[in-house]
């Protein structure tokens, strides 16, 4: 797949998760396959005021490129010179976020609030074009009714305005993330614009990929939440794509995984953080294997590399006891 002048691996992006899609997130999705991985999103204000945490978030490695940034706002000149900040950082591409329905991002005026006022939108994305040379794409949902109307109307502006792809997650502001996804209106969009159309919605397995590129004809797919704990899904879609099949994760893998994870959340995050943060997110690696209420009580209070990684090993050979007695068994 092709943005810009950017040529991508494959069609498969990682989608930007607010407080995951970090950089050791993000690495464990580049390898697995992922062709395109994206920032969290980024507030304008806060590149332009130099906020310590908000310039952290663009923290990147070279082993994850090439890397979207997300970036959020509604004035055009601060996105504009927010945009410059994330170029000169290295990004590949930039993505403005017209979709983000959280209560305390829309009443700025930003995330999905500007796609009730298109001109609003045609203004910021000329401005965003204008300051910088790397690809730039933009991400929205539906709109604020389920007519898709909104969704087309931003999506023919960011085409006429020189925007390289549009990303379509096609749910209502109001849903959040509950019912389902009309990819329907990701077709729409696909037949009325030039540019690449990327899919994101629903996508929970290989197959879901598949159908998706199918029934819509988008060029590409994103994938956030199904990623979750399950880094694997990239691969299996791209096997999927290639031969028709679907490989398993064995344990192996999986607790591999998990101390690939442990290890770049630390030395991003530092010890004492990365700790921390691994109390609840290596429980997303082992939901509905046995005893993994266990693991997740024994994980809360971890405090250093060493005992994580324990803990780990110390799982592992729990269930790998349990599949030599009953070897029918399903960890």
């Amino acid at each position: 797949m092709k943005i810009g002048t950017l040529v991508l691996d494959n069609n498969l992006v990682m989608a930007p998760l607010s407080g995951i899609s970090n950089l050791p997130f993000r690495l464990l999705a580049r390898g697995m396959g992922c062709a395109l991985v994206c920032s969290e999103m980024v507030s304008a204000h806060g590149l332009i005021q130099r906020s310590e945490k908000t310039e952290k978030m663009l923290c990147s490695d070279p082993k994850e490129k090439p890397l979207s940034i997300q970036i959020f706002g509604a004035d055009p000149d601060i996105m504009a010179e927010a945009a410059r900040i994330v170029e000169s950082k290295g990004a590949s591409i930039l993505d403005i976020n017209f979709g983000c329905s959280v209560k305390k991002v829309i009443k700025t005026g930003a995330g999905a609030a500007l796609m009730k006022t298109p001109k609003k939108v045609e203004a910021l994305i000329k401005a965003v074009r204008k300051s910088i040379t790397i690809p730039l794409t933009v991400k929205m949902r539906s709109g604020w009714d389920r007519s898709g109307d909104q969704a087309l109307r931003i999506a023919e502006i960011a085409d006429a305005c020189g925007v390289d792809a549009v990303i379509v997650h096609p749910r209502v502001a109001t849903q959040g993330f509950g019912g389902t996804a009309d990819w329907s209106i990701i077709e729409k969009i696909k037949t009325a614009i030039s540019v690449p159309v990327i899919g994101n919605g629903d996508i929970k397995g290989a197959a879901d990929a598949i159908l998706m590129q199918n029934t819509t004809g988008c060029d590409g797919i994103m994938i956030g939440r199904g990623a979750i704990g399950n880094p694997w899904l990239f691969s299996q879609i791209l096997s999927c794509f290639r031969d028709g099949e679907i490989p398993s994760v064995s344990l192996d893998q999986r607790f591999e995984m998990m101390k690939q994870y442990v290890d770049s959340t630390i030395r991003c995050q530092g010890e004492k953080r990365g700790c921390h943060m691994m109390r609840s997110r290596l429980g997303w690696f082992v939901k509905g294997l046995p005893g993994s209420n266990k693991f997740r009580e024994s994980i809360k209070r971890i405090a250093s590399e060493d005992e994580t990684i324990h803990l780990i090993k110390s799982y592992l050979n729990d269930l790998q006891k349990v599949s030599v007695q009953n070897p029918t068994a399903t960890p």
